[in-house]
């Protein structure tokens, strides 16, 4: 059986990443005072940014159109694919998932479309999706892939701090948005996509940016101390890449036998979380103990 692996642009795939690996990204388009982008495709992050910081508007996400998904899928189809595994952000905070499902039944007669929602996005969201490329490489059924992928999912910490609620607030990607709004502009939240629901929940107040670093510190010490397996690490910067890097440092050092990596937000993400958000993320190595 021949499968395909296709994702959207949050998960940061690189164009060296999406050809070594044979990964169809499908970027994500957004708006910033009335200007139309496709992450990835028509902007740069760091533009993006400093368009953040100037609009005068607050920008939006979008979905790609259910017409351009079932052109790409049909593509798919005339290529010889049998069947596409789709991990896209995570539908707690997006509809596209629920699209491609419907998309998924309209098109079950010319290729099997298996929606995987990774309840993540971004860095973490990323090596789910190399994972996934890897082992349709190894030729697995694409039903033992996505069990796999559920298994590595379901491995995934997240924990981080945004220097304003405000984008969240005004996005609506906030779920508890009512118990922190009254103090938005003395508190650093900790946020999380680690709950029941797999939304975006604020779940603890911190004083400053400095005291929120080291309790994610504490809550990724504790959450993984006991671990039947080993994990990799990530730190996630909202443009602050200074900032990013000397965080990854000092946890690199903190635990030399975690591989920590250095991520970032792009746009589409970016929107919601606003300048200077840092995330700190884990999930199994598959590098060091596969699935």
């Amino acid at each position: 059986m021949k499968i395909a692996v296709v994702t959207d642009s949050t998960a940061n795939i690189t164009p060296e990443e999406a050809t070594k690996n044979n990964i169809k990204v499908v970027p994500i388009p957004f708006s910033v005072d009335g200007q139309n982008f496709r992450e990835g495709v028509d902007i740069s992050t760091t533009d993006f940014y400093t368009k953040l910081k100037n609009a005068s508007s607050f920008p939006s996400t979008s979905q790609p159109s259910i017409g351009q998904m079932m052109e790409l899928y049909q593509q798919l189809a005339a290529d010889g694919y049998d069947a596409a595994i789709s991990i896209f952000l995570t539908g707690s905070i997006s509809g596209f998932m629920n699209n491609v499902a419907r998309i998924a039944e309209e098109m079950a007669d010319q290729i099997k479309i298996i929606p995987f929602d990774c309840h993540i996005t971004s860095e973490p969201m990323h090596f789910i999706v190399l994972e996934a490329a890897k082992l349709v490489q190894e030729h697995e059924d694409p039903d033992e892939v996505t069990a796999k992928l559920r298994r590595l999912s379901d491995t995934v910490g997240d924990v981080f701090v945004v220097d304003d609620l405000q984008n969240l607030v005004r996005g609506g990607r906030l779920s508890n948005a009512s118990a922190f709004v009254g103090s938005i502009l003395k508190i650093k939240p900790l946020l999380s996509f680690d709950n029941p629901n797999h939304s975006i929940e604020a779940f603890e107040k911190v004083r400053s940016m400095k005291k929120a670093k080291l309790r994610c510190e504490q809550i990724f010490a504790e959450r993984t101390a006991n671990l039947d397996y080993p994990v990799r690490g990530m730190v996630i910067h909202a443009n602050d890449e200074e900032a990013g890097q000397k965080w990854r440092d000092k946890l690199q050092a903190d635990y030399p036998d975690v591989d920590f990596s250095l991520g970032y937000f792009g746009p589409v993400i970016g929107t919601h979380l606003g300048q200077s958000a840092l995330a700190l993320a884990w999930l199994q190595d598959t590098d060091k103990k596969p699935l």
